[in-house]
């Protein structure tokens, strides 16, 4: 277990993270895709489905994250552009890092296990192992993610919007405490199951951030709580990397299938009941056109007052947006909403 220490100022220097980062998600999803306890069956027809679509060009990602959840992940691909939002964007900040961050990785990396010649290079500025990687990472990213990215970030977004809302109304404290059922706050010190593949030595069990911060970072695919040292900078603040899917209904909604662009129907519907909830899902539904309260209510077959309650929810989610004009206002899905509508059938 390893313990983060906060000091008198520290609670102030909790920060989320915007959104899920295309590259860090890549490359947490391989462990997953190779370990069948990682996320258990709930993944099992997402692995089937990239599985048979590996080309030899993504390889060597394998090697880059093997099977086991306690090995070291490479830090430079989980720690990318502070809210990039591409793979493009992800992939360019990683090539730019400056040589300390590849040399610190790589000692970082033997300490824990064997490398390939290739990974080596890779840490050494071989620009062939750096193309290798780039063009893997793009392959696998276009099978395994694209196809349900959407939905995805739909769901991260939900989670970050509500961990927001908790820590404005009931304190940043609660927010820690409730971060994940493996996660323990006991102040001033937060409790976090520790993994080898953290960036802290295999020895190390507590951490004093003195004013370093603390960034929360929700992933779809990791389904463990863990905390990361960056190796190349003792200021820079922890990450700690927690999953946003919980249980089997979350994972089998978001990766039920790639979305479809077409539209919506009762399947897909029936998915999202199965996120949200059957009235929320409907009213989220119903305000696909745009309306008000009242048509909205109407469409989703529930109350007005009903539908302003689910409404009021959604918009705080950021999956809807509310415009009043004199007594009436005018709901509207925003592209959060639509994607989490269109993505998910």
């Amino acid at each position: 277990m390893l313990r983060i220490h906060f000091g008198p100022d520290d609670l102030g220097r909790v920060r989320l993270t915007p959104g899920p980062d295309p590259l860090a998600e890549a490359a947490l999803s391989l462990p997953v895709l190779q370990n069948r306890w990682m996320g258990g069956i709930a993944l099992d027809g997402w692995r089937q489905r990239t599985q048979r679509g590996m080309s030899p060009l993504m390889r060597p990602l394998l090697e880059l994250a093997p099977a086991d959840m306690g090995e070291y992940l490479p830090e430079a691909f989980l720690h990318a552009e502070y809210g990039a939002t591409t793979l493009a964007e992800s992939l360019e900040s990683v090539w730019a890092l400056p040589q300390k961050v590849w040399t610190a990785e790589l000692e970082c990396a033997l300490d824990h296990r064997p490398v390939p010649q290739w990974f080596g290079d890779l840490h050494t500025a071989d620009r062939s192992a750096a193309r290798t990687v780039d063009q893997a990472f793009r392959s696998y990213y276009d099978k395994a993610l694209a196809p349900y990215w959407s939905q995805v970030t739909a769901c991260v977004q939900a989670d970050r919007t509500r961990r927001t809302r908790t820590a404005a109304e009931q304190g940043v404290e609660h927010l820690l405490a409730t971060l994940h059922p493996t996660v323990r706050w006991e102040p001033p010190v937060l409790h976090v199951p520790c993994m080898h593949n953290a960036g802290f030595h295999r020895d190390f069990h507590d951490v004093h951030l003195a004013g370093r911060g603390l960034t929360l970072t929700p992933s779809f695919f990791w389904p463990h709580p863990t905390a990361r040292a960056h190796s190349a900078d003792d200021e820079a603040p922890i990450d700690l990397c927690y999953p946003v899917a919980l249980d089997l209904t979350a994972y089998q909604t978001v990766l039920a299938g790639p979305a479809d662009p077409a539209g919506r129907g009762s399947g897909g519907l029936a998915r999202l009941t199965a996120l949200l909830g059957r009235t929320r899902a409907r009213v989220l539904d119903a305000a696909a056109d745009g309306g008000s309260t009242a048509q909205l209510a109407r469409r989703a077959g529930v109350s007005p007052a009903s539908a302003s309650e689910h409404a009021t929810v959604l918009r705080e989610a950021g999956l809807l947006t509310t415009r009043r004009t004199g007594p009436s206002v005018h709901h509207t899905l925003t592209q959060l909403g639509q994607a989490l509508l269109n993505g998910v059938t």
